[in-house]
């Protein structure tokens, strides 16, 4: 005769993450979970972006909100991205394993992409924190002609015993994405599989400490450190920009 799990808190269920993850760590795993520290689960412009996508893609409406509970509450013990590819270790009644497939974006569709947001963005630190004009975030986020993956592009299993479509694990882990995109927002292109460089003429950038008058290239360690995100080198090494010197006049 089937009843009710007993109800557990949010606060029960995130003890019950964390006990969880420092069980599977003793034994070595290597995890790399998503925590919500805020009642939102993203604040960034990127992750804001993200849920909001989510939302909007229909097939997705009715499992979505279990998903937002479950990643609240620190089910998503785990969620690693490469390219195309999310894995995750979603927490239930036991630990199931979540893998999400993202086609590469259509070239023809990053094309028109970077055409549109040709000279719009002046500098990569300007592109990660989403500080740019409507005009751009609306070209990259746009559900049709963006960006983000549309419901084609996404496919997705999990090894829990729900037959839906979507179960609420794999929604979690959706979710996660969001959350993970406030501190490594440079994922959505890895996602997708293009250079975010690619959408920069040149990456320059001004402080008091070079002086007021001088300019510097920012290279991947330099935001490296100041985002605290790893950036993979061979992948985003900026092009440098060639420029023609002017021929010495004889007197």
């Amino acid at each position: 005769m089937w009843s009710w799990r007993p109800y557990q808190s949010v606060a029960d269920r995130k003890i019950k993450a964390e006990k969880t993850i420092s069980k599977m760590q003793k034994k070595g795993k290597k995890l790399n979970p998503v925590r919500i520290e805020s009642r939102k689960i993203a604040t960034s412009f990127w992750g804001n972006a993200w849920c909001k996508h989510l939302e909007s893609l229909s097939d997705y409406v009715t499992r979505l909100p279990r998903g937002r509970s479950y990643v609240r509450h620190g089910a998503v013990i785990d969620l690693v991205v490469q390219g195309g590819k999310i894995k995750a270790l979603v927490l239930g009644s036991e630990v199931y394993n979540v893998s999400i497939s993202i086609t590469k974006v259509d070239q023809t569709k990053w094309s028109a992409i970077l055409k549109k947001c040709s000279g719009s963005i002046a500098s990569v630190i300007e592109l990660l924190q989403g500080k740019f004009a409507s005009a751009v975030m609306k070209t990259i986020t746009d559900q049709q002609n963006g960006l983000f993956p549309l419901e084609k592009e996404i496919s997705f299993k999990c090894d829990c015993y729900d037959w839906a479509s979507m179960c609420k694990h794999i929604a979690a882990a959706l979710y996660g994405i969001g959350a993970r995109l406030d501190v490594e927002p440079e994922l959505i292109f890895i996602l997708r599989q293009v250079n975010h460089m690619e959408l920069l003429h040149s990456v320059t950038y001004q402080t008091e400490m070079i002086g007021p008058a001088k300019s510097k290239v920012i290279d991947n360690q330099d935001l490296s450190d100041l985002f605290g995100i790893d950036i993979d080198e061979r992948s985003f090494k900026p092009t440098p920009i060639k420029t023609k010197l002017k021929p010495k006049i004889k007197k």
